[in-house]
């Protein structure tokens, strides 16, 4: 089932939050939609499942207009917004049977759907316990509950894993990765290996424009500059300085070498190649070939991290006019 976005735009007063932006999920997928706070995720977010209205531009859930067709679209899409809304004096099973009433399930389906609700989202020793007594993963779960009771071919979450600890968070990661299989998932969160561990696709948006859309390994590929290996050779009694370091230089596509020091008997250095190339497999055949012990070998990799700020941060540092206004006196 296809989520599409087309031109949308949203206004806060003079504020422009979103602007213009245009984007498809499709069935199977799962988007990680992300920027830093305040570029308009959760306003995209709260559009898509009716939430707010836009002033510009259309949202269709499988063919269905948020305008003409709401409560068909709202069947369609499970929701779990970054605050979590609960309700702390009912218990979970009443909670849960409560939105599926909301939802129209029919009396047959209700404790079916409820008993796999339960299951899957790890509920079954807290089931009968009021809602406010549990600690804010187990709320998180309940969450995730309401979103997936009615069975919705969209699901849309904010900071899904918000509160969870490190096992729950594979737990939930596992889960969300399952449902993606048959079903359209948009996920936001600020746990961006999260997103590399979970999402096949990456939206990043900033200031209310879209800046990137890709997959993480096309994004982290292309924020790559040189190759950097780094490698842990232990130490002989050749000089790494005046020895070693002229021979790694003279080896094909090496463009730098640097020696990194000498800790534990370890000799480190730091070799770079040009952008696209490997040259771990020569760099162990000259090892080898020299009678050098290899200890460690460590290629560097762009972190999903590094392309954020990126793409994320230019242009956002303060001036001394900027400090100004927070003086005492202004």
């Amino acid at each position: 089932m296809a989520v599409t976005v087309k031109n949308l735009t949203k206004f806060y007063g003079s504020t422009k939050a979103i602007n213009d932006i245009s984007f498809e999920v499709n069935t199977g997928e799962i988007l990680g939609f992300l920027g830093p706070n305040g570029a308009g995720k959760t306003t995209t977010m709260k559009i898509i499942t009716c939430f707010l209205p836009p002033n510009d531009g259309i949202v269709e859930i499988d063919g269905y207009n948020i305008f003409e067709h709401s409560l068909e679209v709202r069947k369609k899409i499970g929701y779990l917004p970054e605050h979590n809304p609960l309700y702390p004096d009912m218990n979970v099973l009443e909670y849960l049977e409560f939105i599926a009433k909301l939802h129209n399930l029919g009396k047959s389906t209700i404790p079916q759907r409820i008993k796999i609700m339960v299951e899957v989202c790890g509920l079954g020793d807290v089931r009968h316990k009021d809602i406010g007594e549990l600690s804010k993963g187990y709320r998180q779960r309940v969450g995730l509950a309401q979103a997936m009771i009615h069975d919705p071919d969209v699901l849309i979450l904010d900071e899904p894993t918000s509160g969870l600890d490190p096992n729950q968070i594979i737990e939930i990661r596992n889960l969300i990765k399952t449902i993606g299989m048959a079903k359209t998932v948009i996920l936001s969160t600020h746990i961006l290996s999260e997103v590399q561990a979970t999402c096949g696709r990456v939206i990043i948006i900033n200031k209310g424009e879209i800046i990137a859309d890709s997959t993480t390994d096309k994004l982290r590929e292309e924020f790559r500059g040189s190759e950097i290996i780094t490698l842990s050779l232990k130490a002989d009694n050749r000089d790494p300085v005046n020895e070693l370091l002229p021979m790694f230089k003279n080896l094909p596509l090496v463009e730098t070498v640097e020696y990194d020091g000498t800790e534990n008997n370890t000799h480190k250095f730091i070799v770079t190649s040009p952008k696209g190339t490997d040259i771990r497999e020569n760099l162990f055949n000259f090892i080898v070939s020299n009678s050098l012990i290899l200890l460690e070998m460590h290629r560097s990799v762009v972190s999903l991290e590094e392309v954020f700020h990126s793409l994320t941060s230019a242009g956002e540092k303060f001036t001394e006019s900027d400090y100004s206004k927070y003086m005492p006196g202004n």
